[in-house]
């Protein structure tokens, strides 16, 4: 039974991962009625599903003992990233361009500045028996994204729309793929709560006052 449970919260990143992944074969239509509506639901999805990925990410390290302003600094960069993905699946880039384009570069240029900072933060947290082949594997994947971003972003420049068209569309895939990822380190988490820190009655907040933790990590 806690095994299930312990592999319930890694399907949180494979259901981004093929959610993200269905939403680029529709992006085409995006601009249109009733696939419009289509994508933003995909997209607005995804917008959550990364930022509870985030979060549990982000605590997961902390519970590791490993409390850095680089992990702080990578929860903002994913909840930045996540604001990015709901903008280019509720901006079309038929009606409102420039506020696409403005999403796109939150969702995937910022978000592979966090997906950099998670490879760091990978080899500085205590070490798991994934390490060894999440790590090599995450730094492909980023790698790959970062170049194919770049290179998407000159054949635009150069008005190569097709060959760009093909870089984003691999960019992305890579991109959800780090996401993926992720599934190989939450399926050690047993389980999370959420609780309110409490108030005595003099205003003040109780030492043992709650917040957002996750047990049973490994």
């Amino acid at each position: 039974k806690l095994q299930s449970r312990m592999w319930a919260w890694a399907l949180l990143p494979v259901l981004l991962a093929v959610a993200g992944t269905l939403g680029i074969w529709v992006v085409t239509c995006g601009s249109y009625n009733p696939q419009s509506c289509l994508f933003a639901q995909i997209i607005n999805l995804c917008a959550v599903l990364v930022v509870w990925i985030v979060v549990l990410r982000f605590q997961q390290i902390r519970d590791y003992g490993h409390k850095s302003k680089v992990n702080v600094a990578s929860v903002v960069l994913g909840f930045i990233s996540a604001l990015g993905i709901s903008f280019v699946g509720n901006f079309q880039q038929t009606v409102v361009m420039g506020a696409h384009l403005f999403g796109a570069f939150l969702a995937f240029y910022v978000g592979v500045i966090y997906f950099w900072l998670q490879l760091w933060l990978t080899y500085k947290v205590e070490p798991s028996q994934d390490r060894c082949w999440v790590g090599p594997l995450r730094a492909i994947f980023c790698t790959v994204c970062t170049v194919l971003i770049v290179v998407m972003s000159i054949l635009h420049n150069n008005h190569l729309r097709s060959a760009a068209a093909i870089c984003e569309w691999l960019a992305v895939m890579s991109f959800f793929m780090l996401f993926g990822l992720f599934a190989a380190e939450f399926r050690h988490i047993d389980c999370h709560r959420l609780t309110v820190q409490t108030q005595t009655k003099a205003g003040k907040p109780r030492e043992n006052g709650g917040g957002f933790e996750i047990a049973g990590t490994a």
